[in-house]
């Protein structure tokens, strides 16, 4: 390249950075710059159509980097960005600052279906420049068989959000985020990818950027996890009751309004109900939660109407509220990486958060149970694999979970992984058998346990 040549790509690349920085303002406000690490990853994906793995602590501006890239692309003519995202909640604040920045955001999730018809026809019209899914729609035969191939088509970019949930070593690993593996594959040549995570070890993060690799090395950038606005400490208790009482008797002097984390769905209940009878308004939240129960109880929480709400790991990832003050555990959660992901909802606009672990007696034996239903022995898989051949027609889960010995929730996990490794696949009306080879991998699920 020449001297001329040289001067021209860098006048180039501060008109783009100016242009980023543009929309990064209509997203964030007029005060806002781009970070070096931010611009790095959006010049990869919009110039260099790169592939990017950003580790980066919540509140840091993962989203900034995907929603200013979108822009960028779609100026250029680009089609438009799929997130694969895999929480409601987590997708309602990506529309909301999608909306922030000028873009039209959409989804397609199990709360809208009357929508899909009409969202489907608006990415087609290119009046859309951002479709979220969750990684279970992936394998929803209809979207699958009829939408996804034009998507992958025509996407500008996909970012897979949460991307930790890939990887076998992710404390939130989901069966149905392997199946962007097949989605990768897909992509035409030059399609920018970003995949982004806050909670991700080096295990994970290595084990991330090889998926996404396509012969290309994937860009890498991970910065410090820390944020020095949370006070974390440690209180050891007895039993369940004092571990209530001291709720009960200090989360009236802890500041602002928070989230109390359990470990079961039943005790987000029980210990929400009982604040609420020594007059603290709180919340129930988990996978469980009716939808429209769990939209309210966010706003609740936004709005801080309640003081806190009782919550499982279905509110982490991705659950935006700059000035939550408290994150209470109930009970210690699996691992360092979940631990880490639930505190990141404190601190992000405040200078102090209080972040309390109340440990128990039974968090182990809780953490063995939610273990034993990983993947089930050989003997029950080939169970679930024979009735699926001998039946010759497609069987709905609950047909299925009458002829073999695994309750629904653990048999679903199953059918995912075996959906995934080609052993079945879902169609309409259930599940049939493919008759293509598969293996017990054995060494692999343990060593994952």
């Amino acid at each position: 390249m020449t001297v001329s040549g040289t001067a021209g790509a860098a006048a180039g690349t501060a008109v783009a950075r100016e242009e980023a920085e543009g929309h990064l303002r209509a997203l964030a406000g007029e005060s806002a710059t781009l970070r070096d690490d931010q611009w790095t990853a959006i010049e990869a994906l919009v110039t260099q159509r790169r592939r990017a793995l950003v580790v980066q602590r919540t509140g840091w501006g993962k989203s900034a980097v995907y929603f200013v890239a979108t822009a960028l692309l779609r100026a250029r003519g680009a089609g438009p960005t799929v997130i694969v995202s895999p929480l409601l909640a987590l997708m309602r604040n990506q529309i909301a600052a999608a909306e922030r920045a000028g873009i039209r955001a959409v989804t397609v999730n199990s709360s809208n279906a009357d929508d899909w018809q009409s969202v489907y026809a608006d990415v087609e019209a290119g009046a859309v420049d951002v479709l979220l899914v969750s990684p279970e729609r992936l394998n929803n035969p209809g979207f699958r068989d009829a939408v996804l191939p034009r998507l992958a088509a025509s996407a500008g970019l996909l970012v897979v959000d949460e991307a930790h949930c890939i990887s076998d070593w992710g404390h939130d690993f989901r069966p149905d985020y392997r199946r962007i593996r097949t989605l990768l594959a897909e992509l035409p040549a030059g399609t920018p990818v970003l995949a982004t995570t806050a909670t991700a070890n080096a295990r994970v993060v290595a084990d991330v950027a090889d998926q996404l690799s396509s012969g290309d090395a994937t860009l890498v950038l991970r910065g410090a996890l820390d944020r020095g606005s949370l006070h974390l400490s440690v209180l050891a208790l007895p039993s369940a009751a004092h571990r209530w009482a001291w709720l009960a008797d200090h989360l009236p002097d802890l500041p602002g309004s928070g989230i109390v984390y359990c470990l079961t769905v039943a005790a987000t209940d029980e210990v929400a109900a009982f604040l609420r009878s020594r007059g603290l308004p709180a919340a129930a939240y988990s996978g469980r939660t009716d939808d429209a129960e769990r939209r309210q109880a966010e706003d609740d929480l936004l709005a801080n109407r309640i003081k806190v709400l009782v919550a499982t790991s279905a509110l982490g990832m991705g659950f935006d509220k700059p000035d939550l003050g408290v994150v209470v555990h109930l009970g210690a959660p699996q691992s360092p990486s979940a631990y880490d992901q639930q505190v990141g909802r404190a601190g992000r606009g405040v200078l102090r958060a209080e972040v309390v672990l109340l440990p128990g007696a039974e968090d182990e034996a809780i953490w063995r149970y939610f273990a034993s239903l990983g993947f089930p022995p050989e003997d029950q898989v080939r169970q679930v694999l024979a009735v699926l051949e001998a039946a010759g027609k497609p069987l709905s889960t609950a047909a299925l979970e009458a002829h073999v010995e695994l309750r629904r929730t653990r048999l679903e996990t199953l059918l995912k992984v075996l959906d995934v490794d080609g052993a079945v696949k879902r169609v309409s009306g259930g599940w049939t058998f493919t008759g293509q080879p598969w293996v017990y991998d054995a060494e692999r699920y343990e060593r994952v346990s």
